[in-house]
């Protein structure tokens, strides 16, 4: 099993200098370079102290600088509020500067509150996305792009430099609804699973996908699916559902929201999060490889410790 972390750049206490967030994920960037991860992959927020990360791009590039072999993914470019061309350039040059450890990841996005403030409509989300990904897989393998679709037109463009990686970097297409996976499928995109859905919705998802796949004339099979979950490691159980449930106020508080029926925050705690003392992690891992095709384990860790005990103690046991 492949393992990664999704970091996020929570600001959940403004008492403290933002600045001591990005210093704590590059010192994780170079844990994690050295502790065996596949990769870290950055989130991408806007407009919100959830996680304050408004340039995944920029991020990755001091990524790049502070490791050696460690993997660099984007979970997501947020595509639909981008120029696809300036995407385009800023991952490929992002690939040249890693020597070509980049994994794009792409997501169409779901925060009203980003949709205003860049002045995309709602409902052209999804249009945008798919023709934004389109310009820019264009953009990575032909000499020069001509293109002219519902959102862009170019004649003519030479889009430098190229990434490293040949054709381009693997692509990852961020997919929660069912209609997002069945895009992604009919189109042959690997996925990337969210961290918000409950186990059992996770399991079903992903079969959903591989049937898509199926029927599309792909196959899902030998492709690493990375499904994001947010974890919660102690050195006990109730210290460890303690931090789970802190973490939980915090999504629903600061950005998910309410959603769906029952209390939001015991749906994280009792459905969502993964949490408990190592050897309970691990087996709670260990039962999403059996019940969800688990084969990349994409982490979300709330608490330092978390992420100090997910190194030490899960890492060894499942990678």
């Amino acid at each position: 099993m492949k393992v990664g972390v999704l970091q996020f750049f929570g600001w959940a206490d403004r008492r403290i200098p933002l600045q001591s967030v990005y210093e704590r994920a590059i010192e994780r960037f170079e844990v994690m370079d050295s502790a065996g991860y596949d990769a870290v992959w950055l989130a991408e927020h806007h407009f919100s102290g959830y996680s304050v990360c408004p340039s995944v791009h920029m991020m990755a590039t001091m990524a790049a600088a502070r490791t050696q072999r460690l993997r660099i993914g984007t979970a997501v470019s947020l595509a639909p509020f981008y120029n696809p061309l300036r995407l385009a350039e800023e991952v490929a040059l992002l690939d040249v500067l890693s020597g070509g450890r980049v994994n794009w990841g792409a997501g169409r996005g779901f925060s009203p509150r980003e949709f205003a403030a860049f002045g995309v409509p709602p409902a052209e989300s999804a249009a945008r996305f798919h023709e934004a990904v389109d310009v820019v897989l264009k953009a990575w393998t032909q000499e020069r792009l001509s293109h002219a679709d519902q959102y862009f037109r170019y004649e003519d463009v030479e889009v430098l430099p190229k990434p490293i990686q040949a054709p381009h970097p693997p692509v990852w297409m961020a997919a929660t609804s069912d209609a997002a996976i069945d895009w992604a499928a009919s189109c042959g995109f690997s996925i990337l699973m969210d961290p918000h859905c409950t186990r059992a919705d996770l399991a079903a998802k992903r079969s959903h996908y591989g049937e898509q796949m199926a029927a599309s004339g792909f196959s899902a099979q030998g492709r690493d699916i990375p499904m994001a979950r947010l974890i919660a490691v102690g050195r006990s159980a109730e210290q460890a559902e303690a931090v789970a449930r802190r973490g939980a106020e915090w999504t629903v508080g600061s950005y998910i929201g309410a959603r769906g029926e029952g209390d939001p925050v015991e749906r994280y705690v009792n459905e969502v999060i993964l949490h408990g003392e190592p050897g309970a992690v691990v087996d709670q891992i260990l039962a999403l490889k059996e019940t969800a095709q688990l084969n990349y384990l994409l982490c979300a860790p709330l608490s330092q410790t978390s992420f100090d005990l997910i190194t030490d103690e899960v890492l060894p046991r499942i990678a």
